[in-house]
């Protein structure tokens, strides 16, 4: 499958970010969209957006345009065996009570932690990034403080590391899903590989756009690993399908779109309940009233 990418730069961080946050509602959507500063010194931001579809240039030349950025230079990547690449520089991972590992690490992982096994493939959430990290050690400590969830939800689920960690401390009923029908597929070889193939439904969908996700709720804990743009847009929908005293953990969000998607979600009944900060990622826990 051919993936492209769309990069551009331009001298202030603030319009960096709103630029990424409007391309994320692009059509075609991208499968991400990040904010990097270049480290030469120059206070130059790097703004990078990823696509499985060809992207739509105009809109791109429209977008930096408009914030003030040089145009975006859009390519294929080269066809390379990236699952090979990963999976040579994927590490364990420890977070909290998981650990986070490619089977090729299998016999370093100590016994006593909850082993998350996850192979390279073309989908996010090798627990490597901030965004995934930030939800297991929430997740981890909600168990801590004797949360026991019943019925839960991954949107977004990339891998399914979230669902999987999920229904391996909580008999619980669980559900993952995705966009990206290859990510679905993913998730569903890494779940069976954990022996948890009976334990998570996976789905192709969007948001909650699914009938069986729609019949599985209302849902006492949601995973939402997304993009700060889409995850605004997904807040009716979080409150239609939890019920009070439900606690989501949202993250795919800078830093500086923190309080904005909170105050989306406090508009809707969510409040904080606790925040977490890796590197220049947030992750929300936030608990419906």
């Amino acid at each position: 499958m051919p993936t492209f990418t769309a990069l551009t730069t331009l001298r202030d961080k603030a319009k960096a970010e709103a630029l990424a946050e409007a391309v994320e509602r692009l059509i075609p959507e991208p499968t991400g969209v990040g904010v990097f500063e270049v480290e030469d010194g120059s206070g130059t931001w790097e703004v990078g957006g990823y696509f499985i579809e060809q992207p739509d240039e105009v809109g791109l030349a429209l977008l930096a345009a408009v914030h003030g950025a040089r145009p975006f230079a859009v390519s294929q990547l080269e066809d390379r065996d990236w699952v090979a690449q990963v999976r040579r520089e994927l590490t364990p991972v420890y977070a909290g009570r998981f650990a986070v590992f490619g089977a090729h690490d299998r016999d370093e992982i100590p016994k006593n932690l909850i082993r998350l096994e996850i192979e390279a493939a073309m989908a996010f959430g090798t627990g490597h990034h901030g965004t995934t990290q930030g939800c297991l050690l929430s997740l981890d400590k909600l168990v801590t403080q004797g949360m026991v969830a019943t019925n839960v939800a991954d949107i977004g689920s990339g891998t399914g590391v979230l669902a999987m960690a999920a229904a391996s401390v909580w008999p619980c009923a669980t559900l993952a899903s995705d966009i990206d029908p290859i990510a679905t597929e993913t998730a569903k070889a890494n779940i069976a590989a954990n022996g948890l193939k009976n334990r998570i439904n996976c789905h192709t969908a969007v948001g909650f756009r699914s009938a069986e996700i729609r019949k599985a709720a209302p849902f006492d804990l949601v995973f939402a690993n997304i993009l700060a743009g889409p995850l605004k847009r997904l807040a009716p929908d979080m409150a239609k399908h939890t019920a009070s005293g439900s606690v989501i953990i949202l993250s795919g969000i800078l830093n500086t779109q923190a309080l904005g998607v909170e105050a989306v979600y406090k508009g809707w009944g969510f409040l904080r309940r606790d925040k977490r900060v890796i590197g220049e990622w947030t992750t929300l826990t936030l608990e419906r009233n």
